[in-house]
């Protein structure tokens, strides 16, 4: 699994940038969800190339089922 950081931001007056590196997705969003809550109203989102990527689902081992009739 890929390191996830969330860098901020403060500005001088006082706005809060955030930026989400690592994640893929709309599990940006979420895993953003409560902080921004706390932080305040979010004037502005800015989708990294991340946030259009697919979140990859966990790889699984799948076995070809076994032929029934043999092969000539």
């Amino acid at each position: 699994m890929a390191q996830q950081t969330i860098r901020f931001r403060i500005r001088p007056d006082g706005r809060v940038e955030e930026l989400v590196e690592g994640v893929a997705g709309a599990a940006c969003e979420q895993l953003t969800e409560r902080l921004e809550a706390r932080l305040g109203a979010v004037q502005q989102r800015q989708p990294t190339a991340e946030a259009f990527q697919a979140a990859s689902a966990p790889q699984r081992l799948v076995q070809p089922a076994s032929q029934s009739t043999p092969l000539p």
